[in-house]
């Protein structure tokens, strides 16, 4: 597997002598620099071919297999992830989903020679909001001019292509921008202007710039797809990489949980270790638990490119709303366990710093938190209506992780409202069976939870006026959208169990379960000395996987050190 391949060249991140180690992530980051080792590292490594379909050359074939690569390097370091990686990834998507041949072949040559593909999409007026942005495309003969700015873009100056998004029509609607492709080279340098960079706070290595074009010749061929196809191009592909993205966030969650466990068992305070203190060990279980659900929500998502991409439209948008805020939770509450610790920019644990300010605008960049629930909404009341409590179960191969899976097809994407949602069909189904997990119990009483608060949102979606689906709709109506994330993580999780028999620790459960509970409120379901067997069966798994040198995600590889 790639994932094994790249985690072996990386080798052991703690070791001092290592040239992609801990240490040298961190120098190139006070620098504010990409770390030169690494990026050379990535392309004998080739890294670049996991963006390309197989029948172009690469290796890319399964979401889930990509994901798990990208999961390994921003383990390591987030900006060699996105500033390397993600960010000709989204760029690329655009392309296999509607180029011509000649672009998708010429997008895969270029890539397959460790080149660079920027996605131009952001203009800082407008953020998310890409129906208002104003750089502009106008026809010239054969061709396009465009003028406009755009800003805050990934690699804009290094990047040997860029896939812009500009205004091709003063009409309103959905049908005003266009995506083009073009390479920088052909494009007249007395007509682009680079931008400074953008300084941020997280992810200073990345380079972020922005160009100002006036009357930019755009060369013939260059467009995506059909003139007005921007937006319904953008959202065909967010679909792929919006999925991708939750999954690669546990990567970063697992060295801040490692690197927070190994400070706990090697700091002594009050007359012992950190860890043996009560409050640090429930701390590390409940963010263990919550990471566990985010790697079995973001997985299941995944595999619904292949298996259910009709409903990616509210899948992918819901899995990046819930598992950012799980994210940024964890991170927060294992602040608490590191205390100053977790500030400082040198020592052993300065990794963790570095990751929770990388991990920030990764939750909000490429769309926001907000932003995902204003897609969501408009498609409740539907769902409501027509599929939930109707709908039959999803297939059973959607939950059973690493298992195969059909080549990813971007033409089965579409830009529409989903008709069908078997994730939740299969929440209902779970809680319609007592005695069908793994185990009785606490296990039942959740489904019943879970299938309660499913049938409560169905009554209160099916009583959502016109007004409340759009984004000036009250807050009430968007805490809806965000409890349907939570149901679909639910059913995810409990499924993925269903599915796994012995192969993920089933004694965390009932933990995991117990995090998305309380994401709902209402009372517990679990009685105290229930949640606090499960949250030391919990913190037990996460020191044993520490200590054996295995990830904390379900997939438990093996990595170096």
């Amino acid at each position: 597997m790639s994932a094994d391949r790249l985690d072996t060249l990386l080798g052991d991140p703690w070791d001092t002598a290592n040239p992609v180690g801990h240490a040298p992530v961190l120098a190139a980051d006070e620098r504010q620099e990409m770390l030169a080792e690494g990026e050379r590292l990535l392309d004998g490594f080739g890294l670049n071919a996991e963006f390309v379909p197989a029948a172009h050359g690469g290796r890319l074939t399964r979401a889930d297999r990509l994901a798990e690569t990208l999961r390994t390097l921003w383990r390591r370091d987030p900006c060699l992830g996105l500033g390397y990686g993600f960010s000709s990834f989204i760029a690329a998507v655009n392309i296999w989903s509607s180029g011509t041949d000649d672009q998708r072949r010429d997008a895969a040559r270029l890539l397959l020679a460790n080149g660079r593909i920027a996605a131009a999409f952001h203009e800082l007026d407008h953020g998310n909001d890409f129906r208002h942005a104003e750089c502009t495309a106008r026809p010239a003969g054969t061709g396009w001019l465009l003028s406009g700015r755009k800003e805050i873009v990934t690699n804009m100056r290094r990047a040997d292509a860029m896939v812009l998004f500009a205004r091709t029509s003063d009409a309103t609607g959905s049908r005003s921008h266009s995506q083009f492709l073009t390479t920088r080279a052909n494009l007249p340098a007395d007509r682009v202007r680079d931008l400074p960079r953008f300084p941020a706070s997280g992810m200073r290595g990345v380079q972020l710039g922005g160009a100002e074009f006036t009357d930019c010749p755009l060369p013939d061929g260059a467009l995506l797809g059909l003139p007005g196809q921007g937006m319904e191009i953008a959202l065909r592909s967010y679909q792929v990489t919006r999925a991708v993205f939750p999954a690669v966030s546990v990567g970063p969650l697992d060295t801040a949980l490692r690197t927070t466990l190994t400070c706990a068992l090697e700091r002594r305070l009050y007359g012992g270790a950190v860890a043996d203190i009560p409050y640090v060990r429930t701390v590390i279980a409940r963010a263990y638990a919550d990471l566990l659900a985010v790697d079995a929500f973001s997985a299941v998502v995944v595999r619904a490119l292949h298996l259910a991409p009709e409903p990616m439209t509210v899948y992918a948008p819901a899995a990046k709303y819930l598992t950012s805020r799980m994210v940024l939770d964890a991170f927060e509450d294992l602040r608490t366990v590191l205390g100053a610790q977790a500030y400082l920019r040198q020592g052993p644990y300065a990794i963790f710093q570095k990751m929770a300010r990388d991990i920030e605008p990764a939750t909000f960049a490429h769309v926001s938190r907000a932003a995902c629930l204003v897609m969501i909404l408009p498609q409740l009341p539907r769902l409501a209506r027509r599929s939930w409590l109707n709908d039959p179960a999803a297939p059973a191969q959607l939950f059973d992780l690493g298992t195969h899976l059909p080549p990813l097809r971007f033409d089965r994407l579409v830009a529409g409202m989903p008709r069908d949602d078997g994730v939740i069909g299969t929440l209902a189904e779970i809680a319609e069976t007592p005695g069908a997990r793994p185990e009785t119990g606490p296990l039942d009483r959740f489904a019943t939870r879970f299938a309660q608060e499913l049938r409560a949102l169905r009554e209160e979606c099916l009583q959502l006026p016109p007004s409340a689906l759009t984004i000036d709709a009250p807050p009430h109506a968007f805490a809806l959208a965000g409890r349907y994330t939570v149901l679909l993580a639910a059913a995810s999780v409990l499924a993925t169990w269903a599915q796994a028999g012995t192969r993920h620790p089933q004694a965390a459960l009932p933990g995991v379960l117990d995090r998305l509970a309380r994401r709902l409120g209402g009372a517990p379901v679990l009685t105290e000395a229930e949640r606090e067997h499960t949250e030391r069966c919990l913190y037990d798994e996460a020191v044993g996987r520490c200590r054996n040198r295995r990830l904390l995600d379900l997939t438990a590889r093996r990595i170096p050190g």
